[in-house]
């Protein structure tokens, strides 16, 4: 049992505190037969209000538990490992390289002028890190089925520390642009700087995706096959290994539907100085934001019955 407060009733520990606010107690004339402490200690409880139900507020007083669930995820993702950290460089650095072989030496894949290994990398690091957001949050509610099913706190918070615990490995992984960089001897622009806000647009885009994945796959175990195959497609209708201007140009509106379309271009003209393609990274921003709002809302829709079904 839980104490609101000195005045107000303990909720029942089966009732969802996220979900409901606690207002003033129910008038005395009400309660008749019951003696007046007694009804003080009622209270009218009702669904919490605000955007889409989110109490941001509670979520931000388990900030705490928020940090050690992610460095929890950092851990077990290394845990056991004889490279540990290593894996962080080894895994984006093996695929440059593969992919600057087929695609750059064979296939001769247009690279806007850059060298293919830097141009394919400047791509493959927002992707890589938007991959492993999507497949750690929509994986990360069923993976702590344990925990759910014990005790109460903020359900958001769990694909939250699965995307924490991947911004780490995107960090590690910046080291090898740098790198590549500085052997081609390509000077950082001004337009470096928006770096952060293109990294929190691919956070909230893998958020969106994520949190709605991990909803469903509480309910449709089906999606723990779905999501490693949509990912792969994913990745080849996103620039990745390819400029956008190699797309039709009547073509290129559907691309733009696609939000990490815009988002992988961008972080490409951070890095190497070209041109922004502002239209495009406006439509990936509205696409971005709409799929989280989607997601936020189907995820509060079912997250009372989690602990049910988990």
């Amino acid at each position: 049992m839980h104490e609101a407060s000195t005045n107000k009733v303990a909720v029942a520990e089966d009732m969802n505190p996220a979900l409901f606010d606690v207002e003033a107690a129910t008038p005395l004339s009400c309660f008749p037969d019951k003696s007046r402490r007694e009804a003080e200690r009622l209270v009218v409880i009702k669904p919490h209000k605000g955007w889409m139900g989110v109490n941001w507020r509670e979520i931000r007083n388990y900030r705490e538990l928020l940090y050690f669930l992610t460095w929890r995820e950092v851990k077990i993702r290394y845990k056991q490992t004889v490279l540990g950290f290593l894996w962080a460089f080894i895994q984006p650095f093996l695929k440059m390289v593969v992919f600057s072989i087929v695609f750059g030496r064979l296939a001769r894949m247009d690279s806007e002028g850059f060298p293919y290994p830097i141009f394919v990398y400047a791509g493959l690091l927002p992707w890589q890190f938007f991959a492993e957001c999507l497949s750690r949050s929509s994986q990360s509610v069923v993976g702590s089925a344990n925990l759910i099913t014990k005790v109460y706190f903020p359900r958001l918070i769990i694909p939250l520390s699965s995307v924490g615990a991947c911004l780490i490995d995107f960090a590690i992984s910046f080291s090898i642009l740098v790198a590549l960089m500085l052997y081609y001897g390509i000077m950082p622009t001004p337009a470096v700087l928006m770096v952060l806000p293109l990294t929190l647009l691919t956070i909230f885009t893998a958020l969106g995706v994520g949190i709605l994945l991990s909803a469903l796959n509480v309910s449709y175990r089906d999606f723990r096959y779905v999501i490693p195959f949509m990912v792969q497609i994913w990745m080849f209708a996103t620039p990745v290994i390819y400029p956008v201007r190699i797309v039709p140009q009547n073509w290129q509106w559907l691309l733009s539907l696609n939000p990490m379309s815009g988002i992988v271009d961008a972080y490409r003209s951070c890095f190497l100085g070209k041109p922004f393609a502002w239209r495009n990274l406006t439509i990936s921003l509205a696409v971005a934001f709409s799929v989280l709002l989607c997601g936020l809302i189907y995820f509060r829709r079912f997250e009372r019955e989690f602990a049910d079904i988990v």
